[in-house]
Order: structure tokens, then sequence, then C-alpha cells
């Protein structure tokens, strides 16, 4: 095996399915940095969930938000919903897993919150009944998914925006999940801080 082959086809890999989506995505990106920023400007939050490394991803965005990105501002109104193991294992253990997130969003969510909902196949059982409960709660969904968007496609409503990364590939999928969460980081710190360029 030529491991330096192979290295190099997965920077080639990741960089051609970035280009590939950019057109496709950037327009949805920047509506969903809009509700963001229209939801915090309101004394919103972000509520954001997803399993394995789209639980780390929920995880990254939120800390970006609540402490900061590339400029200084003032923290914003963001939290993981994968981050508190009593909660997680109290509701998993008491209810059931795919209640994990749901039963979360029902206490802390409100109207005009937005949940970011973050799912490589689209299809998690988890992921899927949080965006239920973020609608029972007038909250506005803002879903990372890859493939064809899963079943989390068919669950979004008019008000709520799709971020579809359209690989077959989880590592690619979340790769380009990274830089989508970097341009809402920069986007909401741009629209909030009136930066022109």
């Amino acid at each position: 095996m030529d491991l330096i082959s192979r290295i190099q086809r997965h920077f080639h890999d990741s960089a051609q399915l970035k280009l590939d989506v950019v057109d496709e995505l950037a327009q949805p990106i920047a509506l969903a940095a809009s509700k963001m920023v229209n939801s915090l400007m309101a004394e919103g939050k972000i509520l954001s969930c997803g399993n394995g490394g789209s639980a780390a991803d929920a995880q990254h965005f939120a800390a970006e938000l609540l402490n900061r990105f590339e400029m200084e501002r003032p923290g914003l109104a963001a939290m993981a919903l994968t981050t508190d193991s009593s909660t997680l294992t109290s509701i998993a253990n008491d209810y059931a897993y795919v209640e994990i997130f749901s039963k979360q969003v029902r206490a802390l969510g409100h109207g005009g919150d937005v949940l970011l909902a973050i799912s490589t196949s689209g299809n998690s059982p988890n992921v899927l009944t949080a965006i239920e409960a973020a609608h029972e709660r007038d909250m506005v969904v803002v879903a990372l998914t890859g493939r064809d968007g899963g079943k989390i496609r068919g669950l979004l409503t008019e008000n709520d925006v799709l971020l579809n990364v359209a690989s077959q590939s989880t590592a690619r999928v979340q790769e380009v999940h990274l830089v989508i969460l970097h341009c809402l980081c920069d986007a909401i710190d741009c629209t909030l801080l009136g930066v022109e360029d």
C-alpha cells in the first residue's frame, strides 16, 4: 500500500467535494445564518445536536458561538444537547435513547429558537425526534445532512433550512459540515458586528 498516495487522495477528494458543492450551498448557508441572527437578536438561542462525529460538530459550533470564533464579541446564546452525561443517560435509561435530544428540546426550546440538527445519513432517529420536538415548540430547524438528505429532508418545513452535502462518504460529508459551521459562525459575526468586507 502506498500511504503517501492514499493520504494525497484524501486531501484531493475533500477539496474537490468542497468545490463541487459551494455554489449549491452558499445561498442556503446565508439563509441559515440569517435565521440564526434573527433568533439571537430576539433573545433566542441555538440548540445543537448530533451523534458521534456530528455530536462533536454540535459542540464545536456551540463553543464558537458561546465563546468566540475569529472576532472579539460578547458570547452568543448557544448550547449543545450532547454534553450532559447525566441528562443523556437518565433519558436513555428511563425512556429511550431516541428521546435524548427531543426531551431537552421540549424543556429548553422556545418559539423563535433554532435547532441545528446534524446527521450525515439524514436518518438518525434521535435527531429526527428532536426536529419533531422543535416544530412542536415553533422553532426553526437548520439541518446538516449528507447523501440524499434522508428522512430529515421530508420532515423540514418551508421555514427550515436544509444544508445537504450530496456525498456517500461520511468522512467527506463531515469535512464539508465543518466548513459550513465555520461559514455560519463567520456570517453570524459579520452580520452582528456590521463587517462589510
